[in-house]
């Protein structure tokens, strides 16, 4: 058997999962005992582990999420207040699924954006899209889309996006022109898709800190009511890690 163009056809076909997994049982001794069936189950296998890592790496690069955070990794010990009952039940994803939102609060260094991404991260492990970005950076972006005619195409993208994460928010004061991006924003999300925000003021405060009470109840009207509440509480982290690294 010429194996050789049989290869380089699995490659022109882009079938790369396969070819790896033909390559690696040509070099199996053992895998001659194995029946054609069993042979061909293993290559169509790593063909579909193959292209779901690539549709991973694709979800995560459009993500781009701040940190490179696993929810395997939170160490639950540093998050007083967290619940791990309640992790695991987010982590499962199920809140996506339902489209329902995330609300995390707590002081500055707490671990906020790292739960987001996190959580973030999993979503996307478990097959949806997400994006992130800080507040200011996405009020940033919305100008300029207005500035040059992408607007209402990037509030569309925005919208489409299973999960997305807007960090630091009301961070500074909201202009209004930032309380009507937001309102555009989750409107356009309400019971379509998840949305994860994290801030340092207590919910009970965001109606004050967005401003106007009329578009501040409309906003907090489409992401409150749906919202799972966490409200993480302790010393700041980064503080903590410069304080052990410094006695090392």
């Amino acid at each position: 058997m010429l194996l050789h163009p049989t290869l380089d056809n699995l490659k022109d076909l882009r079938l790369f999962g396969m070819a790896k997994a033909f390559e690696s049982q040509l070099q199996m001794p053992d895998a001659q005992q194995l029946s054609f069936e069993e042979r061909l189950g293993l290559l169509v296998d790593h063909e579909l582990i193959e292209r779901e890592n690539r549709r991973l790496e694709t979800r995560l690069r459009i993500a781009k999420l701040r940190q490179a955070a696993a929810i395997e990794d939170l160490d639950l010990k540093q998050h007083r207040g967290l619940d791990r009952s309640v992790v695991v039940a987010l982590s499962s994803s199920q809140w996506v699924q339902q489209h329902e939102n995330l609300l995390i609060t707590g002081p500055t260094g707490v671990g906020k954006s790292y739960l987001a991404c996190a959580l973030s991260h999993k979503a996307c492990r478990d097959g949806y899209t997400a994006l992130y970005f800080r507040a200011p950076t996405l009020f940033q972006k919305l100008a300029i889309g207005k500035a040059d005619g992408r607007y209402l195409k990037m509030i569309m993208a925005i919208s489409k996006k299973d999960v997305l994460v807007i960090d630091d928010f009301a961070l500074a004061p909201l202009t209004d022109e930032h309380r009507r991006d937001l309102l555009e924003i989750f409107e356009e999300r309400y019971e379509r898709a998840s949305t994860v925000i994290t801030s340092q003021i207590p919910i009970e405060h965001w109606h004050e800190a967005i401003g106007d009470p009329t578009l501040a109840d409309a906003i907090l009207d489409r992401i409150i009511h749906n919202a799972h509440k966490l409200c993480l509480k302790g010393d700041s982290m980064r503080k903590k890690k410069k304080q052990e690294g410094d006695q090392d």
